[in-house]
């Protein structure tokens, strides 16, 4: 995805997940600055795709390839028994070129900082950085980046910007911890898996009832009102339509959420924040200010394609509400879903990622914010076979009216379901 011929400084970078090789490609393709990326120890995201010692230096030395930066989490809130295996760890991401260290733990930092003193490291956002003097610390203990606690409306991120040298980033779009900073212990209390070292178990996304002690087996639902039993699952965050104002306040890196996420959803995402970015960056050229700048409608359609809970902008503007709740179900039923990689651009061969036949209507993400809207005439495989449907993992050549002339390698394409 091209970038905007801007200075550097006037955007900020747009910082990707990548739970696997495959999304870090897609997330490269659409146009990330730079990506963040876990191995199979030390991460929050244990059961995400990770990388081990080999795959973690082939996806950094790809990301260099393409000049974007690669960052590694090593963001538990490390125990004992695992500050023995730190030092070779952090040794090896030295040696394999990461560009930073994502980092919660005071001790990983105190290790980090006196064992590879020249790699950057950034804070997470676990360690909750919601006030200015908070920030002077951690600047004062050598992290040159602090990811901002999710709880800070635009008004304090702006405070915080003027008291400290430290890049800023914060998150803007991705699932939501229902506990503070994601320090949450309710995984662990009902499944043992400890979401603070990496093995959450989602539970806030549970539907839940009521036993009362003295009927056991009668289950009460729980209701706030009429809507259901979820009573932890939050929306989404969304802060889209406020890129101009995070612009104009300084901040240096803008994250997705989502390394547990599919290839498709973040190929989508990022592009459509490597759009919107872009757009901005023109705007700015032009000689309009940040602050009053407004998305067009486009970039509005294009994210109502994306997404799983719905939308939310937390604290950004207000304090949350129950309306930033999805209180009647785990997440929304999707009608536009990944339907297929371009594996190759010509002649036109995909990776299929849901079922695909002769007649669907698909769209082309490509390198404006409109997407390609074509219908699919024929399919082959590899030996010339003629089929009229692909099931998902199936590679096929794909004949379309109108043609995919501007179609790239490592493109989406998606289609529209008929909700169950």
């Amino acid at each position: 995805m091209a970038h905007t011929s801007l200075p550097s400084h006037k955007l900020p970078e747009l910082l990707a997940p990548v739970g696997s090789f495959d999304k870090l490609v897609t997330a490269i393709h659409y146009g990330a600055d730079a990506v963040y990326l876990g191995g199979k120890d030390f991460s929050l995201r244990a059961r995400a795709g990770n990388f081990d010692e080999s795959g973690l230096r082939r996806a950094i030395d790809y990301a260099h390839q393409h000049r974007v930066k690669a960052y590694v989490t090593v963001n538990i809130f490390a125990h004992n028994r695992d500050m023995d295996t730190l030092p070779p760890y952090l040794l090896m991401l030295h040696d394999a070129g990461a560009d930073g260290l994502i980092v919660s733990d005071p001790g990983i930092l105190a290790v980090a900082r006196q064992l590879v003193p020249d790699l950057p490291l950034h804070l997470s956002t676990q360690a909750n950085v919601t006030n200015g003097a908070s920030a002077r610390f951690w600047f004062e203990q050598g992290v040159c980046r602090l990811n901002l606690a999710r709880e800070l409306s635009l008004e304090e991120i702006r405070a915080i910007r003027k008291t400290t040298e430290a890049e800023l980033e914060v998150f803007v779009h991705g699932a939501l911890c229902i506990s503070y900073s994601g320090r949450c212990m309710l995984s662990t209390y009902f499944t043992g898996r400890d979401a603070n070292r990496g093995d959450c178990a989602h539970p806030c996304r549970y539907a839940y009832t009521v036993v009362e002690e003295k009927r056991p087996g009668q289950h009460f639902p729980v209701e706030e009102d009429e809507r259901g039993t979820y009573i932890f699952n939050s929306k989404d965050l969304c802060l889209l339509q406020h890129l101009p104002l995070l612009v104009d306040a300084g901040v240096h890196s803008v994250k997705i959420e989502g390394r547990m996420k599919s290839a498709g959803y973040v190929g989508a995402v990022v592009r459509l924040y490597r759009l919107a970015l872009n757009w901005i960056g023109e705007q700015i050229f032009s000689g309009q200010s940040a602050v009053s700048l407004i998305l067009p409608q486009s970039f509005r359609n294009e994210l109502s394609k994306i997404g799983t809970r719905g939308q939310t902008e937390n604290f950004f503007s207000a304090r949350p509400s129950s309306d930033d709740m999805l209180y009647d179900r785990m997440r929304i039923e999707q009608v536009w879903v990944p339907v297929g990689i371009v594996r190759q651009a010509h002649p036109l061969m995909i990776e299929t990622r849901h079922v695909l036949t002769v007649g669907d209507q698909v769209e082309h993400l490509g390198r404006t914010i409109e997407p390609d809207l074509v219908a699919v005439t024929a399919m082959t495989l590899a030996d010339g076979t003629l089929i009229t449907r692909a099931n998902p993992g199936t590679t096929v050549r794909l004949h379309t009216e109108p043609s995919l002339h501007q179609v790239e390698k490592n493109a989406l394409l998606r289609k529209r379901i008929e909700p169950s």
